[in-house]
């Protein structure tokens, strides 16, 4: 977590947690949702405008991903400053990239350890790493094959309604939630 953020963490303790205006989608991309965008309905609905605005800008990608962690409840927030701002995972809360030499890193860049392959019953993969659990980019599944041929993978299946809870996340943190500010 950047030094500026943790300042500010502890500058204003007590700022009120956001809900619902930031999303992470099955490719690692950042969507910024406004009450249009949340209106439209839920992040991962597939619902036209449900997923907002794209987030572009490479600095503000770079600081969300630096300031990404999850809560002991398992819901995933990005610290901007002092207030925590929830993200909606459209599947997990990560996306790996696997190399063509099989190595695999996340949706920020950061390299991972690959402990666990499983494939759930629509095909897609996911890896359980030394940094978390996440969905295999659908760009990189023929380079998941040439893993599993080699006999480096070994995937298990799995139901994708299991994930969040065999996995310890939450995909769509609401206000009500157990989370407080701290």
């Amino acid at each position: 977590m950047d030094d500026i953020v943790k300042q500010a963490m502890a500058k204003w303790p007590n700022v009120p947690h956001a809900y619902g205006w930031l999303g992470l989608d099955a490719r690692g991309n950042w969507w910024l949702r406004d009450e249009l965008a949340q209106a439209a309905g839920a992040f991962a609905s597939g619902a036209p405008g449900a997923k907002g605005a794209l987030v572009r800008l490479e600095k503000l990608v770079d600081f969300i991903q630096r300031n990404y962690a999850a809560d002991e409840a398992g819901q995933w927030f990005f610290q901007n400053g002092p207030q925590r701002v929830f993200v909606e995972l459209e599947v997990a809360p990560w996306v790996w990239r696997v190399a063509p030499d099989g190595t695999v890193t996340g949706h920020d860049g950061q390299a991972a350890r690959v402990r666990e392959v499983l494939v759930d019953e629509l095909g897609r993969v996911f890896l359980r790493t030394d940094r978390g659990f996440g969905l295999v980019h659908t760009q990189d599944m023929a380079l998941v094959a040439d893993e599993v041929e080699a006999g480096r993978w070994a995937p298990r299946p799995v139901r994708a309604a299991d994930l969040p809870a065999r996995e310890g996340y939450v995909p769509s943190p609401h206000s009500n939630s157990r989370s407080k500010p701290q």
